[in-house]
């Protein structure tokens, strides 16, 4: 498995949704200045979010987005499959012929990693990241990106992401 940035750019615009006051839709412009991601980046995933329920769009000069669900009802696997990212550790990606047209001898082993990535990442909602991330974070603290300003290298996973 690997997490691209397109997986954990929609997780981070999503929380970055999530963290916003409900009553007022939320610019693509504003999240990308926040996360520091192209505004035409946020386009292509804040679409796919869309088709799947997990955002909804308002249109016009006060537009933008809101979560489609609650944040205790979006999980994270939700928000990474909706982009078509895959938490597939199986280099054959479940097709069985990783091995000369076969099952490999470590198939199972990483089905089994697979399976257990999937679970983790269906039991995280964007509810818990945020009470997670609210116990570290003073309650007085300027609001700040989720993520550095600085480039995030492709080798962070998701679990670093996420503490």
């Amino acid at each position: 498995m690997r997490l691209t940035t397109r997986g954990r750019y929609a997780v981070t615009a999503m929380l970055d949704l999530a963290l916003q006051p409900d009553s007022q839709p939320v610019s693509l412009s504003e999240i990308a200045q926040r996360q520091t991601i192209s505004v035409a980046y946020l386009e292509q995933l804040f679409a796919k979010l869309k088709r799947h329920g997990l955002v909804t769009s308002l249109r016009g000069a006060n537009g933008g987005y809101r979560l489609g669900r609650s944040p205790d009802q979006i999980a994270v696997l939700d928000i990474i499959e909706a982009v078509n990212e895959s938490v597939d550790t199986r280099r054959c990606e479940g097709r069985g012929d990783c091995h000369h047209g076969s099952k490999c001898p470590t198939h199972e082993l990483w089905h089994d990693l697979s399976e257990q990535i999937s679970g983790y990442l269906r039991q995280v909602t964007l509810a818990s990241v945020i009470e997670r991330r609210s116990s570290l974070v003073p309650a007085d603290a300027e609001p700040v990106a989720i993520r550095p300003r600085s480039s995030v290298s492709e080798a962070h996973s998701l679990e670093n992401f996420l503490q």
